[in-house]
């Protein structure tokens, strides 16, 4: 294999120039219209014939000079709807934030691109790049799969990398490689319609609170962990956002909570599901309110492979050697966030990396999604190796 470190590390100050325009620019969901052509623009430069998938999705393929297997490398582009509160000069001030890391996903493709097009002769195969939308909204993977992302060629295996940050003990540079079987969570989210009596604040008996209503549930609906799930399975309801009423002395109408569900079996999924619209319809009865309960389905566990994870892992190991470490030993096996790239674990042997960008004990303080969130840029290169090292090393395996 050729040395793609070093030449990954020759690439660092063009991988932050196009990570900070990124950076600047952020948007959001399936509408990408700048990103997707920034991406297809440096793609073409580089020789690549990039087409846009899904509106704002972007694909490109590498190799084909050699008969060989197609390997997915895929990288989101989207950003979050957060107002970015960092001293950085090249912060976001749109409205809008990378506050996940993103735009270090897209341009650490970009790089392995740029790395795979100068030794496109060497690749045993094909491979294929996917610059994705909307992750962050759970929509966009799903969208390119409908529109043929995994066709034409057809994707043999694929990978993701997402990069870690504000995490202690997780030192930058570190490379994880989750072992087979449910690596990130399945992901929905629910909304509570609830509708009362609103009246005077002074004549309560008069109403039927749905703010009253609304607090009831959301304590009930923690009783979904505590008491109906095994303590063998996991679960996470979280109501983030709860709202009704424009005044101290006024009961209003209505109230809405806002909520999601994470959780790694599908038949605890199904049952978390089925109790929260249980449980709200319930509560409201009982204080004879009228609720209307609404799941929003996001999407599936992501699967990681067996034999696709050894291998990719044991590619990396040769190139990046200790910072490669054994996943349980880091507690790296479940990770509670979701992944819109379970979509295509369900479809193709699929593979979830790892790679730290600034831990706690490094100065970055902040988790992701964090409006005051920061990333390592040192950690480009990085990235852009171990996306170029596992294409080759998968193909090379699998030929």
């Amino acid at each position: 294999m050729p040395n793609l470190v070093e030449q990954a590390n020759a690439l660092q100050g063009k991988l932050v120039e196009w990570r900070r325009h990124l950076h600047q620019n952020p948007e959001v969901s399936m509408e990408l219209p700048e990103t997707a052509a920034f991406v297809k623009e440096r793609l073409e430069e580089m020789g690549y014939e990039p087409a846009y998938v899904a509106g704002t999705g972007v694909v490109a393929l590498a190799g084909r000079k050699k008969p060989g297997k197609c390997f997915l490398l895929r990288a989101d582009m989207d950003a979050l709807p957060i107002l970015e509160d960092t001293d950085l000069e090249y912060k976001s001030v749109n409205g809008r934030m990378h506050a996940c890391g993103h735009d270090f996903h897209t341009t650490m493709l970009l790089g392995a691109a740029k790395l795979l097009k100068e030794h496109e002769d060497e690749i045993e195969g094909t491979v294929k790049l996917m610059f994705q939308p909307a992750e962050e909204t759970l929509k966009g993977a799903k969208a390119m799969i409908d529109a043929g992302i995994l066709e034409n060629p057809r994707v043999d295996a694929a990978m993701m990398i997402h990069v870690g940050a504000g995490i202690p003990n997780l030192s930058t540079g570190l490379i994880i490689v989750p072992d087979s079987g449910t690596c990130t969570a399945a992901s929905d989210w629910f909304e509570i319609h609830i509708n009362g009596k609103g009246g005077h604040g002074a004549m309560p008996e008069m109403t039927v609170d749905p703010l009253n209503v609304a607090a009831h549930t959301h304590i009930a609906l923690q009783e979904i962990n505590s008491r109906e799930i095994s303590a063998a399975d996991s679960a996470v309801v979280t109501v983030g956002m709860m709202s009704g009423g424009t005044t101290s002395n006024v009961i209003p109408d209505t109230a809405v909570l806002n909520g999601t569900i994470r959780t790694f079996d599908e038949k605890v999924r199904q049952f978390v599901l089925k109790r929260v619209v249980e449980i709200s319809e319930g509560t409201a009865k009982a204080f004879r309110a009228e609720t209307k309960a609404d799941i929003i389905i996001g999407c599936p566990s992501a699967i990681c492979d067996q034999k696709a994870s050894d291998d990719v892992r044991n590619s990396l190991r040769e190139v990046f050697g200790p910072a490669v470490p054994d996943p349980a030993m880091l507690g790296m096996m479940k990770m509670n966030g979701s992944e819109d790239f379970s979509f295509v674990t369900q479809l193709v042997p699929s593979v979830f990396v790892m790679v730290s960008a600034g831990s706690v004990e490094e100065g970055y303080q902040y988790p992701m999604h964090h409006p005051k969130a920061t990333f390592n840029e040192t950690a480009l290169s990085r990235g852009a190796a171990v996306y170029a090292v596992a294409a080759l090393g998968w193909l090379s395996k699998n030929k």
